[in-house]
């Protein structure tokens, strides 16, 4: 099969459009056949047609009040100075709230205002209009009248609305089916054993499913299906006689074995291939047998995003609705932020609410990474003929979790430590209501943030090569006269992480230069990469010598992961991220991690909270069960500015 190229570069609006227009006209997004179905199972569907009142509601005149009915002529000129006499049975009788109003009455008197003299006479101190404290026929709903219009999503109150007019069954939109079929013959069902190089678990149908059904739709998840022409063209042909719309994952893109955009011009019409965004670039927009068939990029974010631009509003139209708008919010951004030209970017964010000022840190962008969109708070969009944002610069977020929940977020900027994962699970057990947000950019890092305001607190471990102290010089240096309070939050052994059995028989830093090792280092800033530095300087040996040494991670499980995966033989960090994944390692040095908080926010709750979970003792016992941490100052003050 020959290679192809994309066909197209469109702006993702216009390629939308088109098909849209494309579709609208063959009939292609005309919702189904309606549906009859019970009333009370009609939450988040669409009507199909009017719904009209069986009966009004109330269906008789009800007292409001639980008082004495009366006709209202009798009251004239009743009032606390000049109360009136009525003779029960005969010009009053007793009613309570929803009690049908007797013949011949028209209003009710509040019991408040009725006196007894006997069983027999009654004293009013208030007159009443007619129909006064009376649900009248039809007070709600008249006979006949309309309760909700065709293509109306039903809501709680809606059922309600519609049971109160008589009416128990109703016409609705079919959910529109949506074929999901997963393509590539490298991939594994979630769950099988024995990974080997090379398998790639198939999730992306789970996860396009449930935000199918969260949108109104069927999902229909297909089996993987291999890299083969035919194979994939007979599955195609299955689905769209079985489905309303088809979304391929995978092999939309102009590689050796990416066949859909062939297969679908084969079947059908190709309209569109390639849209100018990023992620999610080679995208399939087309038709077989009046159906939309859509190609999505393997890579999940690509999916997802693809999925939200182009499935979403197909399976809207399809419910005869439009989709709910989206929530904005405008925020500063925290770090320089560069993208192509051309293209129009979608980066997700972490939010967080830090003084008067809403911050957003860019989230790891690439394309293959589904923990970026767990994480994201919201979504920048970064215009075609814009080159970034610089640090600092207001910008427009989508908001995917509310706003309330970002004012309740901690925002933790600076050094990576797991300790900071275990204090967001029992932040979250303690305080439903609260969030940790951490982003990994290096000790230094978390300074600078503090010194611009975008952070509540900074992780810091940063050795002072001169005094033996961590923390209070870099901080005096960076923050001078800042009211800051610098707090424990573990002692950590960092050393060598080594393959397990370490072939290499590395023994320490020294060994790092020796002949066929490979090292993984942290980035620049990190503190990490400064006591490693320190710890060279100490021994005499130049950094240029050492193999990876330019070979940068940005967490300790990174640096973990590449020793595992056999890209790296060594890597510095800490006891726990080795343990974590089974590797062997060699102590270097015990060293203190903070937490650099300005005063400030120390009274905020978005700090009082991590101090309260830092005593938890049951906090404290799982980060030591990590491995490798010593607690014996959590949650002290171990220095002021100013204090010394």
């Amino acid at each position: 099969m020959k290679r192809d190229v994309y066909l197209d570069d469109k702006p993702w609006e216009q390629a939308l459009e088109e098909y849209i227009c494309y579709l609208s006209e063959i009939g292609a997004l005309n919702p189904g056949k309606s549906e009859m179905i019970n009333v009370e199972d009609s939450l988040g569907r669409v009507t199909s047609e009017p719904i009209y009142a069986r009966c009004s509601s109330p269906h008789y005149h009800a007292s409001a009040m639980d008082g004495v009915a009366v006709r209202s002529l009798d009251t004239f000129g009743a009032s606390e100075t000049a109360p009136k006499q009525l003779k029960m049975g005969e010009q009053a009788v007793m009613v309570d709230t929803g009690d049908p109003i007797p013949e011949g009455y028209d209003a009710v008197v509040m019991i408040e205002d009725v006196h007894f003299i006997t069983p027999e006479l009654i004293e009013i101190t208030a007159a009443v209009a007619p129909w006064q404290h009376v649900r009248v026929i039809g007070e709600d709903v008249v006979a006949t009248e309309m309760i909700l219009p065709g293509n109306h999503l039903i809501r709680p109150v809606d059922i309600g609305g519609i049971l109160a007019g008589g009416v128990t069954k109703i016409a609705v939109h079919p959910r529109p089916k949506v074929a999901v079929l997963p393509t590539g013959t490298e991939l594994v069902q979630p769950g099988s054993e024995r990974l080997k190089p090379g398998d790639i678990i198939e999730y992306n149908s789970r996860v396009l499913g449930s935000y199918i059904r969260e949108w109104g739709g069927t999902p229909l998840r297909w089996e993987i299906t291999v890299d083969d022409y035919e194979q994939l063209k007979s599955q195609i042909i299955k689905a769209v006689k079985e489905a309303d719309i088809v979304v391929i994952n995978a092999g939309s893109s102009a590689g050796r074995e990416d066949y859909t955009v062939d297969l679908v011009r084969e079947l059908g019409k190709v309209l569109t291939h390639g849209v100018a965004t990023k992620p999610g670039k080679p995208v399939i927009l087309g038709e077989v047998a009046g159906k939309p068939v859509i190609g999505v990029p393997g890579y999940p974010v690509s999916a997802v995003l693809a999925s939200e631009l182009f499935v979403k509003p197909l399976v809207y139209k399809k419910l005869g609705i439009v989709p709910p708008a989206v929530s904005k919010t405008t925020a500063t951004i925290s770090r320089k932020l560069v993208t192509p030209l051309g293209v129009e970017e979608f980066v997700r964010v972490k939010l967080g609410r830090v003084g008067d000022k809403t911050i957003a840190t860019p989230i790891s962008r690439g394309a293959g990474m589904i923990m970026s969109v767990v994480r994201a708070d919201g979504m920048l969009k970064v215009p075609r003929n814009k080159e970034g944002y610089q640090a600092g610069e207001t910008v427009q977020i989508d908001l995917i979790r509310s706003m309330e929940e970002i004012d309740e977020t901690t925002v933790i900027i600076g050094s990576h430590d797991i300790a900071l994962d275990i204090l967001a699970n029992y932040l979250r057990k303690l305080y439903p209501q609260a969030t940790l947000s951490s982003a990994h950019v290096g000790s230094l890092g978390g300074l600078t943030a503090l010194k611009r305001k975008e952070a509540h607190c900074a992780g810091s471990h940063l050795l002072d090569e001169e005094t033996g102290q961590y923390n209070v010089s870099y901080i005096k240096r960076l923050l001078p006269g800042r009211n800051i309070v610098l707090v424990n939050l573990v002692y950590r052994e960092q050393g060598l992480m080594v393959a397990k059995g370490n072939p290499k028989n590395i023994g320490g830093l020294a060994d790092l230069v020796k002949p066929g090792v490979r090292f993984v280092n942290r980035q620049r800033g990190a503190g990490t990469r400064i006591l490693l530095d320190y710890k060279l300087k100490e021994l005499g040996i130049n950094p240029g010598k050492i193999h990876g040494y330019q070979h940068e991670e940005y967490t300790h499980m990174a640096v973990a992961a590449a020793v595992a995966s056999g890209s790296a033989d060594a890597g510095l960090g800490i006891k726990a991220a080795a343990k974590a994944l089974g590797l062997d390692f060699i102590p270097v040095v015990e060293e203190r991690y903070d937490l650099c908080i300005p005063g400030e926010y120390w009274d905020q709750p978005v700090i009082q909270r991590l101090l309260k979970v830092m005593a938890l003792p049951e906090f404290q016992q799982h980060v030591q069960g990590l491995g490798g941490y010593d607690l014996r100052d959590c949650g002290k003050v171990m220095w002021r500015q100013g204090d010394e």
